[in-house]
């Protein structure tokens, strides 16, 4: 793996733990749907994993990087169309995603 995508790889790492700390208090979705704060903090940290992600699929497409494609759609929906984002569904990338990807990640890093 070239050093580009290592960096990369690594700001992802770096973003997906900002996250788990953001929520490490309480895992409810009404605790996040209450915190425009945290709402905020969120969001950014999945553009910058979006704009990793795409920067990385130009690099190397075959990255084994499951969903890299959504996760690029997503980042453009929070930036283009941010208000057309419902809590809900950031809320599930969190639980449902991010965990997956932290997976991916760690092992393409070692």
């Amino acid at each position: 793996m070239n050093r580009q995508t290592n960096k990369l790889l690594t700001d992802i790492h770096k973003a997906i733990l900002k996250i788990e700390e953001y929520i490490a208090g309480s895992k409810k979705f009404e605790d996040y749907q209450n915190n425009p704060m945290l709402q905020q903090a969120v969001e950014r940290n999945i553009e910058i994993i979006g704009e990793a992600v795409n920067n990385i699929l130009k690099i190397d497409p075959n990255l084994p990087l499951s969903n890299a494609r959504k996760i690029v759609n997503t980042r453009n929906k929070l930036i283009h169309g941010y208000d057309d984002i419902e809590n809900a569904e950031i809320w599930a990338i969190i639980i449902k995603h991010i965990p997956i990807l932290k997976q991916e990640v760690e092992k393409l890093l070692k």
